[in-house]
């Protein structure tokens, strides 16, 4: 009989010279647990399933660095699926953040209910156009990138206070703007 220890370690060895299918066999193996973690964790499906794909996905970039004497190969997976629910915990937390601000910088009876349209999209686009080089690259990193207030700080060599400046001006004003578009195309 063959010894589960001996197949384990030729999957192991498989999995780290880029054999993939080893990568196929560790994932039918390990991503319902992954999942089960994602999904307990963060208590949505469409995450839970985003997690999975992207603990492989990294498990597998990073495979040369898997090193077999410090841990099992399923107690790393687990470990990277760990780090990518942080992750999702993380920009959770951002959307928030940028939800927050926008609220807090918005008067309440400004507050765009209907769904944002390709022209509404365009006019953004726009308004970020008017705003100063080092504003609009502040705020492109912002919300396309979407770095935190403290990477931004890091990639562009400004000041942290620099860079929340940027934004909370920005933010008040294209809204000021926006508003006297609205106000004036009714």
């Amino acid at each position: 009989m063959d010894d589960p220890t001996d197949a384990e370690t030729a999957l192991d060895r498989r999995f780290v010279a880029g054999d993939e299918q080893a990568l196929a066999e560790l994932y039918r193996r390990w991503s319902p647990v992954v999942f089960t973690l994602a999904l307990r964790s963060l208590g949505d499906r469409g995450d839970a399933e985003d997690v999975t794909q992207r603990t492989f996905v990294s498990a597998w970039n990073s495979r040369a660095g898997y090193d077999a004497s410090k841990a099992r190969l399923s107690t790393w997976l687990i470990t990277i699926a760990r780090r990518r629910i942080a992750d999702t915990f993380e920009a959770r937390a951002k959307v928030q953040q940028l939800q927050a601000e926008m609220e807090r910088l918005t008067p309440p009876d400004a507050l765009v209910t209907e769904s944002i349209d390709l022209s509404e999209t365009l006019l953004l686009s726009s308004e970020m156009q008017q705003l100063t080089p080092d504003a609009r690259a502040v705020m492109r990193l912002a919300f396309y990138d979407d770095l935190t207030h403290e990477e931004i700080s890091r990639r562009m060599g400004m000041p942290l206070g620099t860079v929340k400046s940027h934004i909370r001006r920005s933010l008040a004003r294209m809204r000021d703007r926006l508003e006297v578009d609205r106000v004036t195309s009714r």
